[in-house]
């Protein structure tokens, strides 16, 4: 069984730290000093050779922490400086027990404006989980600085500015390379501007009993690609091609008949049995000569079009579907067909324009723009907080939605979202997301239910991505998938993930 990573909002994040606190006896410092220790000792294994550290702290216990680490690190002989602005000096009683600790060994602390450029690592230790806002003034000025100097940056739970629950960035933030969440793992750290700033992401759970952090369930889940060779079974030896399903791919109007080319080869090489195709009767012929494999057919009128829809296990519509009386005429069939459909492209704009309850075993692909569409919203204010986006699509049209972007949300009434822990920005590219249509209308077609192949296919999808980007993330094509999706999708039969 596949476990993925856990992660939480700042409200259960706090009661889990309140609670952790009271079994060890009521003293919160005991797991500052646990925090402080953990970043030392990542800081040592990360950069064994950093001789210079400069510790840049704020005013409350996310500062603490950083106090902490300044003097372990003087105490094991490296050279040391605290570093905060002019008035940001310890707040927190906490805070200002550790700074007192860290003074005491002879800590030195230097006031910003300084320079930052000197050292061998700076730590960010300057705004903890609670930052919803742009950083202003003096402590923005010290962001910008950090960013400037080039010296790589452990940041303590969060990189400051970062918002830690939503992901968002509201004003300037750090860019680290390393981020050490501290207990458990942060909701907004595995999604949107988040991921331009955390790095690498690491967890210490300062040994706070499992047990504390499992009496509150998780906001959300993270699934890495490690779950496909655990959730994909490999076939029976007696088999035949009608167990594997049968995909129709509708879509590719006039001028866009590649789109329904990617989504129906994807699907093919995610493993469908049979994929089909309806599309203007211009683009059968290239079709054939690019994928033979599928069954193209001329659709030119409804009329064609529902003998299709009644052998079809999964319908998958939208790429290059257009938005004329020829897409809209199909759009319509499909919507009232029965059965399991993926909603993607210029089908989701149709939505949008005349929306419907669609039920759970329909699955929604938007962008963030086609998502704000289907809200009512600006792009701004979904990128803003991206899972209540996917959340209120889903519950809206009482669907499954898979919202694309940076750490891709998957979502479904009544299930705990799941956040994709792959991807990179070379997917910015046409027809990355037909590709994905064809990928979850396959994962469907074999048998998964609509929330575990959205899940499975966004994994699919992005961790392929990341394979071909291996040569590049500029120039990355679409067809560059092709190969890694039908790796990827025999995960199960033992081939990495």
């Amino acid at each position: 069984m596949y476990a993925p990573l856990l992660l939480h909002d700042t409200a259960s994040a706090r009661m889990i730290d309140a609670q952790a606190t009271q079994l060890l006896g009521g003293d919160p410092y005991v797991l500052m000093q646990r925090a402080g220790l953990a970043a030392w000792e990542l800081l040592q294994q990360r950069w064994p050779q950093a001789r210079r550290i400069a510790v840049v702290c704020g005013t409350g216990n996310n500062g603490g922490d950083g106090y902490v680490l300044a003097r372990l690190a003087q105490l094991a002989g490296r050279q040391v400086r605290v570093v905060h602005a002019e008035g940001g000096g310890p707040v927190s009683e906490l805070a200002q027990r550790a700074c007192t600790d860290y003074l005491a060994r002879g800590g030195r602390i230097d006031l910003f404006p300084c320079a930052l450029d000197g050292e061998d690592v700076i730590v960010d230790a300057l705004f903890g989980i609670g930052l919803n806002r742009a950083p202003e003034h003096e402590d923005a000025a010290l962001i910008a600085a950090i960013n400037r100097s080039g010296v790589p940056v452990l940041a303590l739970d969060v990189p400051s500015g970062v918002d830690a629950e939503h992901g968002a960035r509201p004003g300037v933030a750090v860019r680290a390379a390393l981020t050490l969440q501290f207990i458990v793992a942060h909701l907004g750290l595995h999604t949107g501007d988040a991921l331009e700033h955390v790095g690498e992401r690491v967890l210490a759970t300062l040994d706070v009993p499992a047990s504390v952090i499992a009496a509150l369930p998780p906001r959300a889940e993270s699934w890495a690609p490690a779950a496909l060779g655990a959730t994909l079974r490999p076939r029976r030896r007696n088999t035949h091609k009608g167990e594997s399903g049968r995909v129709l791919c509708i879509g590719g109007n006039e001028g866009s008949g590649g789109a329904i080319m990617l989504g129906a080869e994807a699907a093919l090489r995610s493993g469908a049995g049979l994929v089909g195709v309806a599309t203007r009767a211009r683009h059968v012929a290239p079709l054939l000569a690019r994928c033979p494999e599928v069954m193209a057919r001329a659709v030119e009128d409804g009329e064609a079009l529902p003998p299709l829809l009644r052998q079809a296990d999964v319908v998958a519509i939208g790429p290059g579907l257009g938005q004329d009386d020829w897409a809209r005429a199909l759009w319509q069939m499909a919507m009232d067909a029965p059965g399991a459909k993926v909603i993607d492209a210029d089908a989701l704009n149709l939505l949008a324009a005349a929306p419907r309850r669609l039920g759970p075993d329909v699955v929604l692909t938007p962008h963030p723009g086609e998502a704000a569409r289907l809200l009512g919203l600006s792009n701004a204010q979904v990128q803003r907080d991206r899972l209540a986006a996917a959340e209120s699509l889903a519950a809206n049209f009482d669907a499954v939605v898979a919202m694309k972007g940076a750490g891709t949300v998957v979502s479904a009434p009544g299930r705990t979202p799941r956040m994709i822990d792959a991807g990179n920005p070379g997917m910015a590219v046409g027809g990355m997301g037909d590709l994905l249509t064809g990928v979850i209308a396959a994962l469907r077609a074999q048998g998964h239910d609509a929330f575990e192949a959205a899940t499975l296919g966004a994994l699919m999808h992005s961790a392929a991505a990341d394979d071909a980007a291996l040569g590049g993330e500029r120039g990355l094509l679409p067809t560059d998938l092709l190969p890694a999706l039908r790796r990827l999708a025999n995960a199960g039969d033992g081939n990495e993930a």
